[in-house]
C-alpha cells in the first residue's frame, strides 16, 4: 500500500498549475449519458474517481477515448453513449461501491430511456449523505423506484418523466446536479428551489446548455429547465478545482512561502482568501496565460493570527477545506474555533493531527484549536480524501519525518499532489510503487 514520506520544514516557492474540477467532472461525465453524440471532456484530473466513472460509464455501454498530458495530471476524454440498451442499462456494485457521485448516472438513464438500475453508493465515510432526496424528487417526476438488494430498481410508467415544481428539503449539490440532468429530457418545464450554487453545478449547467438543454438560472438558487426532446454532442472544459487550489494555499499558508497558482477561478475561493488574509496571508490577482493566476505570500517566521470558521453551503466556507484549515490553524497564535454544520463525523484527521501535536479539543460539531503547536513527525494514517490532504499539509510544518498511510484516499482527489509539491520545494516522497 502507498505512503507519502515527508520531512517538513521547508517553505513552498514557484508555479504550480492547478487541474480540473474533480467535482465538476462526475457530473459533467454522467451528462454524457444524455446523448447518443460523442461528448469531449476536457480538463479532468487524472484521478482514481475519474477513472472509476469512466469505468462506469463503459459498463453501462460507452465507448471511451481517453487522453492524458504530458504531465499525467490531465485528461480529455472523449465518450459516446449510443448503445446503451443492450448492456442492460446497470451500473454495477463492484464499481459504484468506492464513489457517492456514481448515483448521478440514475436521472440521466430515467430521463433517457425510462429505467435504470443503480447499485446504492460508496465513498469516504464523513457521515450521512442519504439518496433520498434524490428518489423523492424522481418519483414526483413519473419515476417507480424500489430498492431491492442494494439497487436503486427505477422505471417510468409513461414513458418520460415530466417537470415539476420541487423545493429541496435542504441544499443538496447531488440531488440539485442529478434532478437538473433528469430534467432536461423531461416533458414540460421544471423548476428547482432551494437548488445549490456551486460552482461545479454552473459548470454542469453550461455544458448541458452546450449540449442542447433550455437552463435559466445559472448560479441562482432556482433553476429553471424547460425540457427537449433531445441532447446533442459537444466540447466542453471542466473549471480549475476550487479544492486542489485551497488546499495549495493552505500548504503555504502553513509551511510558509510564495506560490502562484496558475489556472484559478479566484472567485470560486472568496471564503477561503478571506480567512487567509485575516490570518496574515497576503494575496495577489492577475491574468495570466491559461486564465487567471492567484499569488499567495507568507513569510515563514511571520506570525499568523487565530481566527473561527463555520462550514457553510457555497459561497460560504467549504466543507471540503475544513480539514486543511485546521491544519493551518496549529500554527496560528490563540484560540481558533472550526464550526462543521455540513457533515456529523468531518472531523477523523482531528486525532491524527493530535499524533503530530497538534493542540485541539472537539466538541460535536465544533474543534477548538489552540496554536502554534510546533508538530513533529511521526506516521499517520489517513480516514478520507481531505483528511490525507491535511496531514500532507502538516508534514510539511512538523519537524522531522512525517509519515502518511492509506493515501489511495488521496488518490481519489488529487492528480499527483506529491510532484507537484516537489516543484514548490517540498520535501515529499511516495513509497509503495503505485502511482496516479
Amino acid at each position: 500500500m502507498d505512503r507519502l514520506v515527508i520531512d517538513g520544514g521547508v517553505a513552498l516557492h514557484g508555479h504550480v498549475a492547478v487541474s480540473g474540477a474533480k467535482n465538476a467532472a462526475l457530473p459533467c461525465l454522467a451528462a454524457v449519458l444524455l446523448s447518443s453524440e460523442a461528448v469531449t471532456l476536457r480538463h479532468l484530473p487524472a484521478v482514481s474517481d475519474i477513472r472509476t466513472m469512466v469505468k462506469v460509464l463503459q459498463a453501462l455501454g460507452c465507448s471511451a477515448e481517453v487522453e492524458k498530458d504530458e504531465d499525467g495530471f490531465e485528461l480529455v476524454v472523449t465518450l459516446r453513449a449510443d448503445d446503451l440498451e443492450s448492456h442492460g442499462l446497470q451500473a454495477p456494485y463492484e464499481l459504484v461501491k468506492t464513489m457517492r457521485a456514481s448515483i448521478l448516472v440514475l436521472g440521466p438513464l430515467l430521463a433517457r430511456f425510462g429505467r435504470a438500475s443503480v447499485s446504492l453508493p460508496g465513498g469516504c465515510a464523513i457521515g450521512a449523505r442519504p439518496v433520498n432526496m434524490h428518489l423523492e424528487a424522481l418519483e414526483r417526476m413519473g419515476a417507480v423506484i424500489a430498492i431491492d438488494k442494494g439497487y436503486v430498481e427505477a422505471h417510468v410508467p409513461a414513458g418520460k418523466l415530466h417537470g415539476i415544481d420541487h423545493t429541496f428539503d435542504k441544499v443538496s449539490v447531488g440531488a440539485t446536479e442529478n434532478l437538473m440532468m433528469a430534467a432536461t429530457l423531461a416533458t414540460g418545464t421544471t423548476v428547482l428551489r432551494n437548488a445549490a450554487q456551486e460552482p461545479e453545478i454552473a459548470d454542469l449547467a453550461h455544458l448541458l446548455v452546450g449540449m442542447g438543454a433550455r437552463i435559466e438560472g445559472i448560479d441562482s438558487p432556482v433553476l429553471t429547465i424547460h425540457g427537449v426532446a433531445a441532447l446533442h454532442g459537444c466540447d466542453h472544459a471542466v473549471i480549475p478545482d476550487r479544492i486542489e487550489a485551497g488546499t495549495f494555499l493552505c500548504a503555504v499558508a502553513a509551511a510558509g512561502g510564495d506560490v502562484v497558482l496558475d489556472r484559478v477561478i479566484p472567485d470560486h475561493l472568496r471564503s477561503l482568501i478571506d480567512l487567509l488574509e485575516r490570518l496574515g496571508c497576503a494575496f495577489t490577482e492577475r491574468q495570466g496565460q491559461d486564465g487567471m493566476q492567484l499569488r499567495i505570500q507568507r513569510e515563514p517566521n511571520q506570525r499568523l493570527r487565530a481566527k473561527d470558521v463555520a462550514t457553510s453551503p457555497y459561497p460560504g466556507f467549504p466543507t471540503d477545506l475544513q480539514a486543511q484549515v485546521m491544519a493551518v490553524l496549529t500554527q496560528a497564535s490563540g484560540i481558533s474555533v472550526i464550526k462543521e454544520t455540513i457533515f456529523e463525523n468531518r472531523f477523523q484527521h482531528a486525532m491524527e493531527l493530535e499524533r503530530l501535536g497538534a493542540n485541539l479539543r472537539i466538541e460535536g460539531h465544533t474543534a477548538i484549536v489552540a496554536g502554534p503547536s510546533p508538530l513533529k513527525g511521526c506516521t499517520v494514517m489517513a480516514t478520507d480524501l481531505r483528511a490525507s490532504a491535511t496531514l500532507v499539509i502538516a508534514g510539511l510544518v512538523a519537524e522531522g519525518q512525517t509519515t502518511v498511510d492509506r493515501i489511495y484516499h488521496l488518490d481519489r482527489g488529487y492528480a499527483g499532489l506529491e510532484r507537484k509539491l516537489q516543484s514548490l520545494g517540498a520535501r515529499i516522497q511516495r513509497q509503495g510503487g503505485g502511482s496516479v
